[in-house]
């Protein structure tokens, strides 16, 4: 009886397990993962794929400020008058100058840095605590304080000058052959701790028996970094490089506070200009042209640079 009750089922039902094999157990998989990610996925949709579609339609449109005023469409008008805008290229040719004199001394330091950090010193956990200060400074607070320190009658950069006898000081951050070199000191000082922490990171990855090894077939610091330490930190310096560019080229509240792009215009940065041409002068659909075309060019750039780099590594 038993037998035939268990003929009767398989027979209604197929073999053990047929039941449960036949199951979409993929599509609720997918579905379990999607109930998952979804609670991450939507504030990066709403807070950045949207406004980043939204801005780029917005750059096709001749949207002013005014609750009055109707938006047309104009096509790719907008991009035209940014072609013969010499205000706007002058803004961007400042912008690369100041992201390469950011980032290039920023890493070289930072590199430095990290090198001395991880050695086994004396209150290393101190003097590591001591590099990120500037990182856990808002920019803000950070362009309150250079200010200060650029101070033409009462800050500290001139009063050293004053005690040593080597001039009487002048105004940084207004004078039009100092402001862009002295905002990117405070550039560079602000970003390091994070190149360094990266870098840092890089470094103790790299397995201490390489460099053992290297140092008993007889080679030098110099040697042992070239041929040990740089192609296992190479690929975090690639990525932190690119990112830094990224940031350096796109700040916008570390410069408003020290100069808000005087004088003259001398540091005022793209970001500073489309923010301008936005809240200043209430022009929408040309301040958002101007950021479609700055992350277009941005990404020609670090696409070239990339594969170079990459390219570079594969030949070694």
């Amino acid at each position: 009886m038993t037998l035939a009750n268990a003929t009767v089922q398989s027979g209604r039902h197929g073999p053990p397990g047929a039941e449960r094999g036949t199951r979409p157990e993929g599509k609720s998989r997918n579905a379990g993962t999607w109930f998952l990610v979804l609670p991450a996925l939507i504030p990066i949709l709403v807070l950045s794929v949207g406004p980043l579609l939204y801005g780029v339609s917005l750059a096709f449109t001749d949207a002013q400020s005014g609750r009055t005023r109707s938006t047309q469409w104009i096509g790719v008008l907008n991009f035209q008058d940014l072609l013969h805008d010499g205000l706007f290229w002058e803004s961007f040719r400042i912008g690369l100058l100041w992201a390469v004199g950011v980032t290039v001394p920023q890493f070289v330091l930072a590199l430095g840095l990290a090198l001395l950090l991880n050695e086994n010193l004396r209150m290393r956990w101190l003097a590591r605590a001591l590099a990120i200060i500037p990182w856990a400074m808002p920019e803000v607070v950070v362009g309150i304080m250079w200010r200060l320190v650029y101070n033409p009658d009462a800050g500290i950069l001139n009063e050293t000058i004053r005690d040593l006898g080597l001039g009487d000081g002048r105004d940084w951050l207004t004078g039009l052959a100092t402001a862009l070199p002295a905002v990117i000191v405070v550039g560079i000082w602000a970003g390091m701790p994070q190149t360094t922490v990266a870098l840092l990171a890089g470094l103790q990855n790299t397995p201490h028996e390489l460099h053992e090894a290297a140092a008993l077939d007889g080679a030098g610091a110099w040697r042992r970094f070239r041929t040990v330490t740089w192609p296992a930190l190479k690929p975090v310096a690639l990525s932190i490089t690119a990112l830094n560019f990224i940031w350096n080229f796109n700040a916008f509240a570390l410069v408003y506070v020290l100069t808000s792009g005087g004088p003259g215009g001398r540091t005022r940065l793209p970001m500073l200009f489309a923010y301008e041409e936005a809240f200043r002068y209430g022009q929408f659909g040309y301040a958002a042209a101007m950021g479609c075309v700055m992350v277009a060019v941005i990404s020609v750039i670090l696409a070239v640079y990339l594969a170079g780099r990459l390219r570079g590594g594969e030949d070694r």
